[in-house]
């Protein structure tokens, strides 16, 4: 048998949540560049479609912690594109405070971002994949997920983290026969937004080097590198799996 190169999308569907910046606008630019049709979804509107312009990609306005909004949304990209192949559940937060002083609005504000929002947007985006008998989705978890990050404090972030890589294998097992793929990617601290204001604590930012055998931080690309493999039929039997890309910070 020959061989076709590895990624391409070839005009897949593909809808971005969080794709307004960092991992989550690497990962579509990526798409992309492999040949998705790239759909954007983001809560602020100003750069989400800033972003879509540059990369003559859709975007649609959305409050991903609102079920019915998620549904809208999916519906929205079926009655244009008639059809979803990839989704990339990629938008969450961090929120770094002691758990003793971690207030209610502040647990549940993680957890309806990271963890709630995920599960809408894999039961309306999975609910069209199903009809169609394919589809690939990728959450975004994070090593924090399968270990307890040092010296900050973040158990709401580990506990959501947790439940995505949970929720990926579940719904990978009951979808599988079904045709569609649910994957997660676990980052390690990768260069964006987010981790830049962790960077500047200088007592974490020598912790977290000091922990990562290759002793840097990641790249965005780095991890869109593994989106587009996971989304694409190069992992055709990949399902359930957490891919962790952390330098290495795990395996100690």
């Amino acid at each position: 048998m020959s061989y076709s190169p590895l990624t391409p999308l070839d005009g897949r569907v593909a809808v971005v949540t969080g794709g307004a910046r960092g991992i989550g606008l690497e990962s579509a630019r990526a798409l992309r560049d492999n040949g998705a049709k790239v759909v954007l979804a983001d809560i602020n509107a100003e750069s989400g479609t800033k972003v879509a312009d540059e990369l003559g990609a859709d975007f649609f306005q959305v409050d991903l912690t609102k079920s019915e909004g998620v549904a809208r949304l999916a519906q929205q990209i079926v009655e244009k594109h008639s059809r979803i192949d990839i989704a990339f559940n990629n938008a969450g937060i961090a929120v770094n405070v002691p758990s003793e002083d971690c207030t209610d609005e502040e647990w549940r504000r993680v957890l309806s971002i990271n963890l709630d929002a995920v599960f809408y947007c894999c039961r309306e985006f999975g609910r069209v994949m199903l009809r169609q008998g394919k589809g690939s989705i990728i959450n975004t978890a994070s090593m924090s997920g399968i270990i307890s990050n040092t010296p900050q404090p973040q158990s709401a972030y580990n506990a959501s983290k947790a439940g995505v890589i949970m929720l990926t294998k579940s719904l990978a097992g009951e979808w599988a026969k079904r045709g569609v793929r649910v994957n997660s990617v676990s980052p390690g601290y990768i260069g964006t937004e987010i981790t830049k204001i962790g960077m500047a604590n200088q007592e974490w930012y020598r912790y977290w080097l000091e922990f990562t055998p290759m002793g840097r931080v990641g790249e965005p690309r780095e991890v869109a590198n593994v989106v587009v493999f996971l989304a694409s039929d190069a992992s055709s039997y990949f399902t359930g799996s957490n891919l962790v890309v952390d330098g290495g910070y795990t395996c100690w």
